[in-house]
């Protein structure tokens, strides 16, 4: 994008601020990772928690590290800020399976073509053990993260798809 997405423009809204009214349609407590809360204080409401990410540049794998050491909570849902097509109704659904998943599954998210969607799903606390070693090999890709843990895949049908659409360029906006 040649800039910080998370204020980049989306029919008249920073996409980080579509994606925080989402998470706030669904959940009491949203949080949002950064380095930079200063950025972002205006465009968010003041009820947002912000956890400061103290190792910025090392990836959305060690940036979930980071929010599960600091959230108490059974799962978590991680979205990125460049999802700006988020749909309220698809997430809740997502919600209301949690209670049905095996204690040993510790992911639930979208999968298609065989490539996971790890920044739209929900992740079990109980993950930590794993993903800790999985930083201290060196490790960063969240395909390989997620090739070694107990998944289940969220169905993607046209909607879901759609709703995935994360804005990489200029031109996914349009």
């Amino acid at each position: 994008m040649g800039t910080d997405k998370a204020l980049v423009n989306y029919q008249g809204k920073p996409m980080l601020q579509r994606v925080y009214q989402v998470a706030a349609s669904c959940t009491e407590q949203v949080y949002i990772l950064t380095p930079w809360k200063e950025r972002y204080q205006n465009i968010l409401s003041s009820d947002c928690n912000y956890l400061i990410e103290s190792q910025p540049g090392k990836g959305p794998v060690n940036g979930l590290s980071e929010g599960l050491k600091q959230i108490d909570a059974d799962w978590i849902l991680l979205l990125a800020c460049d999802l700006p097509l988020l749909d309220i109704e698809i997430i809740q659904s997502w919600i209301n399976k949690l209670a049905q998943i095996p204690t040993s599954t510790l992911v639930l998210v979208p999968q298609r073509s065989g490539i996971w969607e790890p920044m739209c799903g929900f992740y079990r606390k109980e993950i930590k053990t794993e993903l800790d070693s999985f930083l201290k090999s060196g490790k960063r890709s969240f395909q390989e993260l997620l090739s070694g843990v107990e998944v289940e895949a969220l169905e993607v049908d046209e909607k879901v798809d759609l709703m995935l659409l994360n804005c990489n360029y200029p031109g996914d906006l349009e």
